[in-house]
């Protein structure tokens, strides 16, 4: 239970920090990254609390993470300099789609550890 409100409580902290003047819709953002999830969809049994999600769920392999690090960094780096992302516009959304999916990435991560 713990492991399911850090997602929400993660992105919610996140956007806070980070994105104070467009919070609500970048923690609506943060938080529908959840979506991934659906790969659990594909396991048999759908859900077990004993396996790590990392490299076993398509969404959740090393090819896809590398995907979400450079949907979350390419944006950043095609800014102009002195320019800020705007939450508006797509680049601004791949950016924090791609940050919520790497939250979510660390988030089952770390569940695997435990």
């Amino acid at each position: 239970m713990l492991h399911i409100g850090l997602h929400f409580l993660v992105p919610l902290g996140v956007a806070l920090l980070f994105y104070r003047r467009y919070w609500v819709k970048a923690t609506f953002i943060l938080i529908v990254t959840m979506v991934v999830d659906l790969d659990h969809l594909l396991a048999d049994p759908i859900y077990d609390p004993e396996r790590c999600s990392i490299g076993f769920h398509p969404l959740h392999t090393t090819p896809a993470i590398i995907l979400y690090g450079l949907m979350f960094l390419i944006p950043l780096l095609l800014k102009s300099k002195g320019e800020t992302l705007s939450h508006q516009s797509g680049q601004g959304i791949i950016h924090l789609v791609g940050l919520g999916l790497l939250i979510h990435m660390l988030l089952d991560g770390v569940d695997c550890m435990f």
